[in-house]
């Protein structure tokens, strides 16, 4: 059994599972044994000199009522970056994804997105001086743009699930009034589409609110920002 898709990627004379399935590059996140498998990030570049990050899975799955015997975790991921992507949610770019049983069957299974070219996380551009270096109006445009890719997101009931600070990436061209400020989420691994828009909304805030270092004056322009785009109010925030 195999379940595929691609996106601009061609590899006329190979099947694109098992190019993607031989590249090999740095490890971003060592494989580690997680869900009863193992699953791993590298960074690779391809035969057009793309940056690329392939997630690999073997035996990593997760279970639900609609899957109770598993299903790889990167199907799960496609489906959420896929969907929060037609909200206007600025995720990486999906190259390739698929999942196939290996001889002794368990899923072996990847998720290949395009690097985030000039991204970095928010906590290093923090530490490399960014908001010092762009100023305070800047600083509210990344808070801003942060809280409406996040409303936008639970707006269509999308919970991220794990959304901590290492996971909001940030991209910040040009200076003062003509700067273009961007802010991108990764690993969408554990998210998913609850019952309602507000029960999202409410798990993601607090636990950024946990997993986040910003300080209350911050805290309180964040969730401005994502309220008055939200459209309601979050209680407990």
């Amino acid at each position: 059994m195999a379940v595929q898709c691609a996106a601009e990627t061609e590899v006329p004379s190979l099947d694109r599972f098992d190019y993607f399935w031989n590249q090999r590059g740095e490890w971003v996140e060592e494989p580690n044994v997680r869900r009863g498998g193992e699953s791993g990030v590298q960074r690779v570049t391809d035969q057009d000199g793309q940056l690329l990050y392939v997630k690999r899975q073997t035996g990593h799955v997760h279970r639900s009522w609609l899957y109770p015997f598993g299903r790889p975790t990167v199907l799960r991921e496609r489906d959420a970056l896929t969907g929060v992507s037609a909200l206007g949610v600025r995720v990486p770019h999906i190259v390739f994804c698929g999942a196939q049983r290996d001889p002794v069957h368990k899923w072996r299974a990847l998720l290949v997105t395009k690097s985030l070219d000039g991204f970095e996380e928010v906590q290093h551009w923090y530490a490399g001086g960014g908001r010092e270096r762009h100023g305070e109006a800047v600083h509210d445009r990344v808070l801003k743009d942060l809280a409406e890719n996040l409303a936008r997101m639970h707006k269509g009931r999308w919970q991220h699930s794990c959304i901590y600070i290492k996971h909001v990436f940030v991209r910040v061209t040009g200076e003062g009034d003509s700067a273009n400020v961007e802010v991108a989420l990764i690993d969408l691994e554990k998210c998913r589409q609850r019952l309602t828009a507000y029960r999202a909304a409410a798990h993601d805030m607090k636990q950024l609110r946990r997993h986040s270092s910003f300080s209350a004056t911050d805290w309180e322009k964040l969730v401005y920002f994502y309220e008055t785009a939200f459209g309601s109010a979050i209680k407990g925030l």
